[in-house]
């Protein structure tokens, strides 16, 4: 699948497709997979490409924010309880950072790309 940029990104085939701008998120990934968010950026230290705390979760067929789940691993403190107090703490604050729950705001239209022309037979 491809960004508005041209480039490629790698979707899982289970994820759901992705929700237009201002709908609900629903772990599709397509922005996250396309470029990180701001604290995506703290977290990943880069500025294009997927998101390093970007995970996929079997159990829900859907992508889920590292920084949701166990923020503590992306900041270098994977040691800490993901129920314990830093990891809500921090946990809050991401919420807020990536404005969870507000919708989607990826102006993002991923496109399947044409598949290869099938190989001629050769002449003989």
């Amino acid at each position: 699948m491809s960004s508005r940029t041209g480039s490629v990104i790698w979707i899982h085939p289970e994820a759901p497709p992705k929700p237009a701008v201002g709908a609900p998120c629903n772990g599709c990934g397509v922005c996250c997979l396309a470029e990180p968010c701001p604290l995506g950026m703290l977290v990943s230290l880069k500025r294009e490409g997927a998101c390093r705390a970007l995970q996929w979760s079997e159990h829900d067929g859907q992508y889920r924010c590292g920084m949701l789940v166990h923020p503590t691993r992306y900041v270098g403190l994977p040691t800490f309880k993901p129920d314990g107090l830093v990891n809500r703490l921090i946990r809050r604050y991401a919420r807020r950072m990536i404005a969870a729950g507000i919708g989607c705001d990826a102006d993002i239209e991923p496109t399947t790309p044409p598949s290869p022309p099938a190989p001629s037979p050769e002449k003989r």
